[in-house]
């Protein structure tokens, strides 16, 4: 269990001591997020900068602890936007994601957004005619999705194929035109983000690689000057092998050498990561129901479901977790030993999965079973009132 940090662990048991039912709950360390983060921060290159997305989680002790560490917050909606504004009203604030409503942008107009990633000639026009309006000055990047010769080899693809996020390369021109006929909106730059779960850091320096000589080409084509490229986040998170995750200090020090070679470019590179800064911090703890047998497999039936932790069905894979045995050798309760299982949720329907026919040296009905990773795209994207259980603990500790 060394894995899991003491701190947790009793905090998972108090927990389970303080409840009449079965525990089911999320656990925070805050103190590992600050230390993961300052980690990270503090490596960045110079004229680097590391935004949080909080679309990844945005509980509001988890964002009152990365605020002092990171630039600012990248937000992909008009609730995010007024979330982090109404507890954070002067830090940096990056508005991105498709779809934007009217409202949305005219709301960040107002918000003193730094920058609004702009994903459609439509989107430009709308934001134009709003900042007329307002007689508003608006700094924007074009998100631009780059038509790749070799698409990027991860799980989940954002760009270098048909997809919804950003604009073709060919709409540059036509963007230029819009914004030369108007007066408030400023282009400083360049957004891309064409992938997620990167875990090879010398392919993400490749790609970067590609985004910076494009943006210079686009430079003496477009007779522009650029001081923001944004490339986005999409570094992952190793969920099958959480030993092995990626690794920043490389990928920092092989990026500070390729940024060298473009010493003359005032260029200004931001990150806007989500999954990877906060993943780690969380847990979800699920205490076992019941374990019985089924198709001559075993099965054990954990409080909760992915109606609280979707991520394992989100990502369909078999997330890592931790036993904290509870349930004294003694006592007369379903037991397994050195047996593979199932572990599942409530739920009333078979995909309510957590991960399959996994080997555990010992698992009792009682004992609390502790998935790793759950501080991103979990709670906060999980269908929640599903089937009307009660709402998982929050326990945020430091």
């Amino acid at each position: 269990m060394s894995d899991i940090p003491g701190s947790v662990q009793r905090s998972v048991y108090d927990l389970q001591a303080q409840g009449t039912d079965p525990l089911c709950a999320y656990i925070y360390d805050l103190g590992g997020l600050r230390h993961h983060v300052s980690e990270i921060a503090q490596a960045l290159p110079a004229n680097c900068e590391m935004f949080y997305a909080t679309k990844a989680n945005p509980a509001l002790p988890v964002l009152q602890a990365m605020a002092p560490l990171v630039h600012g917050f990248e937000v992909a909606s008009g609730g995010e936007l007024d979330w982090v504004r109404s507890h954070f009203p002067d830090i940096p604030v990056i508005f991105g994601g498709p779809g934007k409503l009217e409202s949305e942008l005219d709301n960040a107009l107002s918000q003193r957004v730094e920058l609004i990633h702009v994903e459609s000639l439509l989107e430009l026009r709308r934001l134009c005619n709003l900042a007329d309006h307002r007689k508003k000055p608006q700094d924007i990047l074009l998100r631009i999705n780059l038509a790749l010769e070799e698409t990027p080899s991860t799980r989940l693809t954002m760009g270098g194929i048909p997809t919804p996020f950003g604009m073709e390369e060919r709409c540059i021109t036509e963007a230029l035109a819009i914004l030369s006929k108007q007066d408030w909106v400023r282009i400083r730059g360049f957004h891309f983000h064409m992938m997620s779960h990167q875990l090879d850091g010398h392919r993400h320096l490749t790609l970067i690689e590609r985004y910076l000589d494009t943006v210079r080409t686009w430079e003496h084509q477009f007779g522009l000057t650029v001081d923001q490229i944004n490339v986005g986040g999409g570094i992952g998170v190793n969920y099958l092998e959480p030993t092995r995750q990626f690794d920043w200090i490389d990928f920092f020090a092989g990026l500070k050498e390729l940024l060298e070679r473009y010493h003359d470019r005032p260029w200004r590179i931001r990150f806007e990561c989500g999954r990877a800064l906060t993943a780690a911090c969380g847990y979800y703890a699920a205490e076992v129901l019941d374990i019985k047998s089924c198709g001559n497999e075993w099965f054990a039936i954990c409080r909760g479901g992915t109606h609280h932790f979707r991520t394992p069905a989100a990502q369909a894979h078999d997330h890592p977790f931790r036993i904290l045995s509870n349930v004294d050798d003694s006592n007369d309760v379903p037991r397994l030993v050195d047996e593979p299982v199932t572990l599942v949720g409530q739920l009333c329907t078979p995909k309510d999965v957590f991960a399959r026919q996994i080997h555990v040296p010992s698992l009792s009905v009682g004992d609390l079973v502790v998935f790793q990773y759950a501080g991103a795209y979990a709670w906060n994207i999980s269908h929640q009132e599903f089937l009307m259980h009660p709402h998982p603990r929050e326990l945020f500790i430091d």
